[in-house]
């Protein structure tokens, strides 16, 4: 017996989740109930389409096949209901951001605040993971990015640049001399990035001002923060960062300043959804004005 879309709508979600409990909380279905529909999918076929083991799902060479054929039958599904009329001037159903966590943790939460408020029969997901998002593989809908890909089928906006400078906290500021200059910083604690988990070249500001050696080092933005607040050192921090966390203070901005651009990307056969054509709108526009006025509060 073939397999019908509903069935190919929980394989996929298992086979990008690798597991019964985050595919269930993304379909908010219980995981039992997921796992029996999973199995008689594959009696259905009948074929193996997982091995299980105690780290998640893995699929086998089967279930790669038809992770293939029951992505293709998404992308026709989407360009499907593209094609309907928009009921109303409302988003609704469910969008998936994918974003570096400094985007995570300091932008979207306001930006997509005010747009559920506007459509409240939309839910956004962020997944706020310092990496590459693969859209090929549906991990979102849409990811913002430090960078514009090149390749893949892909659909990249440019949303807006902002600034990044050096900064410390007032606490630590205190117990050093006066830094006014970049000579001053020797002997410094830097805080950054972990030199071999930066996953886009456009995040390794420390090389580019000679920095060696980082003591205080995480692959997540919002943790280096945090560690600048707690009077770890100094390290290069987002300006849009600085009004949501008192007490950290931009030093050498005459000497040190750096520009970076945020981009939109999609998955190009979403170009057909009025949906999601209008929720990228609404949030690179959102975006850019949030940036623009947490910056201008420094």
């Amino acid at each position: 017996m073939p397999a019908n879309w509903d069935d190919l709508r929980l394989f996929l979600a298992v086979a990008r989740e690798h597991s019964l409990s985050a595919a269930g909380k993304a379909l908010r279905l219980d995981p039992a109930t997921l796992g029996r529909r999973m199995a008689r999918l594959e009696q259905s076929l009948p074929a193996v389409l997982f091995v299980k083991s105690p780290q998640g799902y893995a699929l086998t060479e089967a279930g790669a096949e038809l992770l293939t054929r029951a992505e293709a039958a998404e992308q026709a599904m989407r360009a499907a209901t593209a094609a309907l009329p928009e009921e109303s001037d409302r988003l609704g159903g469910q969008i998936r951001i994918g974003a570096p966590d400094g985007v995570g943790n300091y932008l979207l939460p306001q930006v997509c605040a005010k747009i559920i408020r506007d459509n409240p029969d939309l839910d956004i997901q962020i997944v706020a993971l310092p990496r590459v998002f693969n859209l090929s593989r549906r991990e979102a809908d849409m990811a913002i990015g430090v960078s514009a890909p090149t390749a893949g089928r892909l659909v990249v906006q440019k949303i807006t640049d902002y600034r990044l400078h050096l900064a410390a906290a007032d606490s630590y500021l205190a117990q050093c001399p006066p830094i006014t200059r970049p000579d001053d910083l020797r002997g410094h604690k830097i805080v950054g990035y972990i030199p071999d988990m930066i996953f886009d070249q456009e995040l390794d500001y420390l090389s580019a001002l000679g920095v060696t050696r980082v003591m205080l080092a995480s692959n997540s933005v919002s943790v280096q923060v945090n560690c600048l607040r707690m009077g770890g050192g100094i390290g290069v921090a987002h300006d849009f960062s600085l009004p949501l966390n008192p007490g950290l203070r931009r030093i050498l901005t005459d000497h040190i300043s750096l520009t970076r651009s945020f981009y939109l990307i999609r998955h190009a056969d979403d170009q057909r959804s009025a949906r999601l054509r209008k929720f990228a709108e609404i949030l690179t526009a959102g975006l850019r004005q949030e940036v623009a006025r947490l910056e201008a509060l420094l």
